[in-house]
C-alpha cells in the first residue's frame, strides 16, 4: 500500500510536473510570440520615435541656417557700406585739404603783395629823407590829454 501510494504520489507529482512543464512551454511559446511580434514592431516603432524627436531638430537646424546666411549677408552689406563711408571721407578730407591748403596760399599771396608794398615804401622814405612822418599817438585825441 505504502508503495501504491508513494507511486499514486509520484504520479501525481509528475502530473504536476507534466502540468507545470505544459504551462512553461505555454508561457515559452507566449514570449516566443512577443518577441516576435516586438522584433516586427519595435525597429519601426524606434524609427517613427526618432523621426519624431529628430524633424524638430532639423526644422530648427534649417532654421538658424537661414538665419546664419541672412546674417551673413547683412554683415557682408554693412562691410560694403561702411567701406563706401570711409572712402567718402577720405574724400571730403582731400576736398578740406585742398581748400584749406588754397586759403593759406591765399594768404600767403597777400602777405607777399603787402610785404613788397610795405618794402618799396620803406625804400622811398630811404631815398627821400624830406617824408614827414607822423606818430599814431600824436593824432590821437585822448593822447593830447594826457
Amino acid at each position: 500500500m505504502e508503495r501504491a501510494q508513494e507511486r499514486v504520489e509520484q504520479r501525481a507529482e509528475g502530473a504536476a510536473l507534466d502540468a507545470l512543464l505544459v504551462g512553461a512551454r505555454e508561457q515559452v511559446e507566449a514570449l516566443a510570440t512577443a518577441t516576435a511580434a516586438l522584433e516586427e514592431s519595435l525597429p519601426g516603432r524606434v524609427q517613427d520615435a526618432v523621426r519624431g524627436e529628430a524633424q524638430p531638430v532639423g526644422r530648427n537646424l534649417a532654421e538658424i541656417r537661414g538665419l546664419m546666411n541672412q546674417l551673413l549677408r547683412r554683415l557682408a552689406a554693412l562691410e560694403g557700406d561702411m567701406l563706401s563711408e570711409r572712402n567718402a571721407r577720405v574724400d571730403d578730407l582731400a576736398v578740406l585739404v585742398d581748400v584749406v591748403s588754397s586759403g593759406w596760399k591765399g594768404v600767403d599771396a597777400r602777405l607777399g603783395r603787402i610785404e613788397a608794398v610795405v618794402g618799396r615804401l620803406e625804400q622811398q622814405t630811404h631815398e627821400s629823407s624830406s617824408a614827414i612822418v607822423y606818430r599814431m599817438e600824436d593824432r590821437r585825441p585822448d593822447a593830447a590829454t594826457s
